[in-house]
């Protein structure tokens, strides 16, 4: 697909959006990773609209802007940095894959960034573990603490923007 300025503009805007929401914090973890006011919904709203690709192309320029934040920012090997930035926040853009099943695409979204941080979580912060536990579970608990707040504060206003049937609004 030919990249159009509409597109562009529109990707442009809304990760700015997303960005914006993600200084604001509801709920914020000792090692990075927040429940936030909605940042995720511009990018799940962006894929919708306009599917996979575009998606995953706004997802990881979402993720470099998050990335530029240095209360957010922490890495510790290359290899992580790609899991918890630009990979993470492109999985975002799956949702686009569903866009006939617009909570559906949301919860695999999220559930691809659940995946790569979980993945980045096991490899490289296992020594945060309590003793006795495994990496496994630690990251596993982690993760699965903000992400599903996260899910829950996303799926529930895409819930009223399809309703509203935004997703279609100047297409």
């Amino acid at each position: 697909m030919k990249p159009t300025t509409r597109i562009l503009s529109e990707a442009a805007v809304l990760v700015a959006l997303a960005g914006a929401l993600n200084f604001v914090k509801i709920y914020a973890l000792p090692q990075g990773g927040s429940i936030t006011a909605g940042a995720m919904i511009p990018i799940c709203w962006f894929a919708l609209r306009r599917g996979v690709k575009w998606g995953v192309f706004a997802g990881v320029v979402f993720g470099f802007v998050v990335m530029l934040n240095p209360v957010d920012f922490y890495v510790v090997h290359p290899a992580q940095f790609l899991l918890d930035y630009p990979i993470a926040f492109g999985a975002l853009g799956l949702a686009g894959a569903f866009r006939r099943h617009p909570l559906i695409g949301v919860g695999v979204g999220i559930f691809g960034r659940f995946l790569s941080h979980f993945s980045s979580g096991i490899i490289f912060f296992s020594m945060f573990a309590p003793p006795g536990m495994s990496a496994f579970v630690y990251s596993a608990i982690y993760n699965g603490s903000y992400l599903v707040g996260e899910f829950v504060v996303t799926v529930v206003i895409m819930f009223l923007l399809v309703k509203r049937r935004a997703l279609e609004l100047y297409l």
